[in-house]
């Protein structure tokens, strides 16, 4: 029998200032006074003096602000590394993604398009990519996605929403510093605690659990209970969730996600679903699959008075309805770990329409 022999980041710091050691930790991966570090930062810090200043831009080191608004791309992975490649002449030292989820996915998916050939699309899947990427550092500003610690890329391609899985995608040093939370507006904060609490309800519930995985979901699971159900300080909460983060991350990289992240990818791709608000979506719909964590959630939401949207998908044309299950059906592994081999006398097109048509 074979077991899974997977990378995990090399490097990280953890603790509240941490961040001001970035430059300290970068320098001795400079590779040449000509090849930069580029930090791929989140637009809504364009204007943060306080973080901005933080950063010792040197030689030719350059910013450049990204979007979180849309999910990641490929054609938008592919775009940063033709600009990369045309201003910098060389392969640069090394690239700092600053943000959530999608500004990491970003940072990950561009440091390895930089050395592989061809379109980001044509590496959509498991294992496909052959060369090492170019040093890459992940500091989260929000908690909850697990991009810091995950082999994947997600991205939406031309056909199907799919990450770049690979050996290669994980960061080679992560700083967690749990005061860069500060300020993330309520929703999103929940939205995206939630995507943390749903990979290990996913992951503890799955097919491919064993006690590696386990013992990180567990860990991040009672600790997501703790910050979304209990009275604590605001320190408290931003330390435990950039933790539950981690360790749930952790949980699906030895196992799998489930149905909701399946059926959220599917919203995605069609809607441009943000991924956290896609999985609650979904996830307040899936008592058949998950009933006990499904009640938790609920009660999650009632305590921090937390409305979704409804109806979303009320008005698709059944072009836009039958496009969302492919993409949903074409998670195999997601599948697999959520109801087993069998899984396609269980979900079937029927019953993935019947569910999409109560969101």
């Amino acid at each position: 029998m074979n077991f899974k022999n997977f990378p995990m980041v090399s490097k990280v710091v953890f603790g509240r200032g941490c961040f001001d050691q970035l430059n300290e930790i970068i320098e001795p991966k400079r590779q040449n006074e000509r090849a930069p570090f580029i930090y791929f930062i989140d637009d809504v810090f364009e204007h943060n003096s306080n973080l901005i200043s933080r950063i010792s831009l040197r030689y030719e080191d350059y910013i450049i602000f990204i979007s979180s608004k849309e999910e990641p791309k490929t054609t938008q992975v592919d775009a940063l590394v033709d600009d990369i490649i045309l201003k910098t002449k060389a392969l640069p030292s090394g690239i700092i993604g600053i943000g959530g989820g999608t500004v990491m996915d970003l940072a990950k998916a561009v440091s390895v398009m930089l050395t592989n050939n061809g379109l980001s699309e044509e590496y959509q899947g498991w294992d496909l990519l052959k060369t090492p990427g170019v040093y890459h550092v992940g500091v989260p500003t929000i908690s909850g996605t697990g991009a810091e610690v995950s082999r994947t890329a997600i991205l939406s391609g031309s056909k199907l929403k799919l990450g770049l899985n690979s050996d290669f995608t994980p960061f080679d040093q992560v700083i967690l510093d749990p005061e860069l939370t500060n300020g993330v507006e309520k929703n999103q904060w929940f939205y995206t605690g939630m995507d943390c609490f749903i990979h290990c309800v996913e992951s503890l519930n799955g097919n491919f659990i064993n006690t590696f995985s386990k013992t990180y979901g567990q860990m991040a699971y009672a600790l997501c209970q703790d910050v979304f159900l209990k009275d604590q300080t605001i320190e408290e909460n931003q330390d435990q969730l950039m933790m539950a983060s981690w360790h749930g991350g952790m949980s699906i990289a030895y196992s799998q996600v489930g149905v909701a992240h399946a059926m959220s990818y599917g919203l995605s791709f069609v809607l441009g679903i943000k991924h956290g608000i896609g999985n609650c979506i979904v996830f307040n719909h899936l008592e058949e699959f998950y009933p006990k964590d499904v009640v938790i959630f609920k009660n999650m939401m009632k305590k921090h008075k937390i409305t979704l949207p409804t109806d979303i998908c009320k008005s698709l044309s059944s072009k836009q309805l039958n496009t969302m299950i492919d993409v949903a059906l074409s998670l195999t592994p997601l599948w697999e770990n959520a109801i087993g081999k069998n899984w396609k006398t269980v979900i079937t097109r029927t019953k993935l329409e019947k569910l999409y048509l109560k969101m």
